[in-house]
This record gives C-alpha cells, structure tokens and sequence, in this order.
C-alpha cells in the first residue's frame, strides 16, 4: 500500500472548520450594518490564511477555506442557482434541551440556469493562499452542495409545475448542466477537486426519513436509482480531469445528527451506479452500521472512511480505528479506502460543541493513523 498522489488522500476531510470568534463578531457586525461586505470579506480573508495554514500545518494535503464565508453549508450555494428561492433555517428546541435545525425550505420557482459563477472568486483566493505556502503536494478543495438538495426537500411539490411539466429528463437535465457550468468555471481557474455534499442519500437509511419521502408521494427504494441517474449526468459533463466526491452527511448541527440507519438501502444506488470518484461515508458511531455495504464499490471507486467524530472531543484510539480500517477492508480492498473525520466541524457557522484544540488533535490523529496503515 501507498499514498495517494491524487485526491482523495489516505487522510483526507470534509471541509468545514470551527469559524474563530474575531469571524463571528465581523459577520454580526455585518448583520447590523456597522461593516461593510468588503470590510467582512477582509476578515473572511484573514481567517481563511489562517486556516489554509493550519490545515497544511496539520499534515493534510487537501486544503479547503473552512466554509468560512458561508452560513449554511448548502443554501448558500443553491440560492445563487437561478430558478432556486430558499428559506432560513428555523432552529428549534427539543425536548432533551439540545436544539436542531429544521429543514430549510428549497424551492424551484423557475427554470433552473447557472446565472453567475458562484465559487469561482472564492476559490481563486483559496488557491492563491495555498500557492503562497509554497510546500509541494497541497491541493486546494470546493465544497458545494449536492444537486440532489433540489428534489428531495419538497419533491414534486417543491418544483414549479409552471417551469418543469415533467421532472424526468428536462428538470435533471437542467440541473446537471448549471452544475457543469460551475463545475467548469472552477477547473478553468486550475480546481481539480470538489466534493458534493448531500444529505438526501443519507436520510434514506432512515426509517423516518423513508416515510417522509412516502408521504411527499416518492419511494425510498427508487429514489436512490434515480439520485444515481441524476448524478451520472453530472459527472458525464464534468471537466476531464476534475476528482468529483460526494458526502454522505445525516446532519451536523452543533453536535446533533438528524439521520441514523445501515446504508445498505442505497449502498449499491450509490457505491455501484454513480460514476463518481469518492464517497466520505460517516462511520464514527453505531448509528451508521457496519461495513458490508462497501461490498458494493465500484473497482476504480475509492470510499474515505468517516471513522473520527467531530461532534465530540474525546479522542479515538489509534487501534481502534486501524481495527475498523481491517474490518472495512473485509468487504472493500484496503488500497481503495481513505481515512477522515465523519463530517465537518462546522457545517453552519454555529460550529459542533467541540474545542479548537480538539478540532487539532483529530485531524492529527487522522493524519498519523493513515501515514502508518498505508506508509
């Protein structure tokens, strides 16, 4: 075994990071009108080279801005689609006292168009930050949001009857190409690496998630063949040489999850039929199963194992997780397998009940484990 010259990495992540506090000030600041968005922007860019720089301190090779400009890991992206209108999120209390966030309203009002490049600024700076480090192997990363976000939230429902009669294909169609339209606009400005983030496949491991899509009028069974589709006209127009990821998210909001369940109701819709490259899948805890879904990975697929929670800041054992890396690697061939965090430590600006010194040891921990189990 080796390393991986090429992304995903043996240590690899997901992208969010804890937003630094000086951040959150500049952006309330923002909010009352006291700043300017150019004057945030230079905050945002301060914490950004900081993060760059702790990301490569740390000993990863794959580098993202921490989503350090975005509020919600999503809707941030989907409302600069044409077409897209969302909401803001609601959060609520629950009756154990920890707070979740309801799911955002996404709607679909018109045609679907890619009006504007949407991360291409942002990450032209991330690059030059990366560059200017000036150390051999780093690559820059772009996070954006799964097009499947657009479907699942409302269904049929949420997508004007005016603009799209029929879903199947004009609706997909639509979509995969203002994908691609942004997808290009980044690989012309040298990005080789973007990982999708979805929820949706996740939440369909979830009893309860599955008879939401029932009510909605969908099925939990087709659904995941259909997503697989809907994603393959993605990557058929994807830029040649671009590494297209997704993640597997069940939700992460200040430390709480919003799906549990096996992923062996979508493992071969997902691992076996989408034409991606990478799939992070979450395995920090009993909530997500065990490892026979990997049986159905494609031979020139590689899965990034999630097996390091950033919800916590207690500290995973090494052995241990090189134990779960050998019995993952019964069912999927240990040079197609990667290590990383579950999830990101800061899927909306509100950040997971964790320590920026632990946010350090993890990545730590996942750095060191994967140097010595593929060395």
């Amino acid at each position: 075994m080796s390393a991986r010259t090429t992304p995903p990495f043996r240590a690899d992540h997901v992208g969010s990071f804890l937003r630094p506090a000086y951040l959150l000030q500049a952006r309330e600041q923002k909010a009352r009108g006291e700043i300017t968005p150019a004057q945030l922007r230079e905050v945002e860019d301060r914490a950004i080279d900081e993060i760059v720089r702790f990301q490569a301190d740390v000993g990863l090779q794959s580098i993202t801005d921490g989503e350090f400009r975005r509020t919600y890991f999503h809707l941030d992206f989907l409302e600069q689609l044409g077409g897209v209108k969302t909401d803001i999120p609601v959060t609520v209390k629950k009756p154990d006292g920890t707070e979740e966030l309801a799911p955002p309203a996404i709607r679909v009002i018109d045609k679907v168009r890619h009006v504007k490049d949407i991360q291409l600024a942002d990450f032209q700076y991330l690059k030059s930050r990366v560059e200017a480090l000036g150390r051999p192997g780093l690559r820059p990363k772009v996070t954006i949001p799964s097009p499947t976000m657009l479907h699942f939230r409302g269904g049929r429902a949420g997508i004007s009857r005016q603009a799209y009669p029929e879903l199947d294909p004009v609706f997909y169609d639509d979509v995969a190409r203002a994908y691609a339209a942004e997808l290009q606009s980044l690989a012309d400005a040298g990005c080789d690496y973007v990982q999708m983030d979805d929820t949706n496949l996740a939440y369909l491991c979830d009893e309860r998630m599955r008879e939401a899509a029932r009510q909605r009028g969908d099925d939990p069974n087709e659904l995941p063949h259909r997503y697989a589709a809907f994603i393959n006209k993605v990557v058929a127009l994807k830029p040649a040489g671009m590494t297209l990821a997704m993640h597997l998210c069940r939700g992460n909001f200040k430390s709480t999850h919003a799906a549990a369940g096996n992923y062996e109701p979508v493992a071969e819709a997902l691992l076996s039929e989408m034409k991606l490259d990478a799939f992070f899948l979450e395995y920090d805890d009993d909530r997500s199963g065990d490892f026979r879904p990997l049986r159905y990975l494609g031979k020139d697929k590689i899965v990034v194992l999630g097996l390091v929670t950033t919800k916590f800041g207690q500290l995973e054992g090494k052995d241990l997780l090189k134990r779960r890396i050998d019995e993952a690697a019964k069912y999927a061939p240990l040079d197609q397998l990667c290590l990383s965090p579950q999830c990101g430590f800061s899927s909306t600006v509100h950040g997971n009940n964790i320590a920026v010194e632990d946010q350090r040891r993890k990545l730590a921990l996942v750095v060191e484990t994967a140097q010595e189990v593929w060395r």
